[in-house]
């Protein structure tokens, strides 16, 4: 079953975790993954991206063509035993050319929007 809106313990973990990895596609369709930083956004329910200068890297100039998008949220809650975290996130990105320091991203301009259409999650009921 497919999920499109995070649980209480997603929500919690994504406010705890200041890093993702992005993934987009070029215009040949070969992956790119970079790390980014994000929030959620309990308003919209989406996950806000931003980033240094983001309107001139490719991630952004990617979205212009092609809105899929997926974000990986994880870490490692021990390393023994070895116990990964994640939240895993497919959807479509509207990018905003400004207003990031609106967004809550901490930055100025260029920021984008992940409107999830799917999410799963892994390890986050492990203390």
């Amino acid at each position: 079953m497919t999920r499109s809106t995070f649980t209480n313990e997603e929500i919690a973990y994504l406010n705890s975790q200041p890093l993702g990895r992005i993934a987009t596609v070029n215009p040949h369709g070969a992956p790119r993954v970079v790390p980014t930083g994000f929030r959620y956004n309990a308003d919209t329910g989406t996950v806000d991206c931003g980033g240094w200068n983001l309107a001139g890297t490719r991630r952004y100039q990617d979205l212009q063509t092609n809105p899929s998008v997926a974000i990986a949220i994880d870490d490692l809650a021990s390393v023994n035993p070895w116990r990964p975290r994640a939240v895993l996130v497919r959807g479509t990105a509207q990018t905003f050319a400004d207003g990031g320091e609106t967004a809550g991203l901490g930055l100025k301009g260029a920021w984008l929007r992940i409107t999830p259409t799917s999410i799963s999650s892994m390890g986050l009921d492990i203390e």
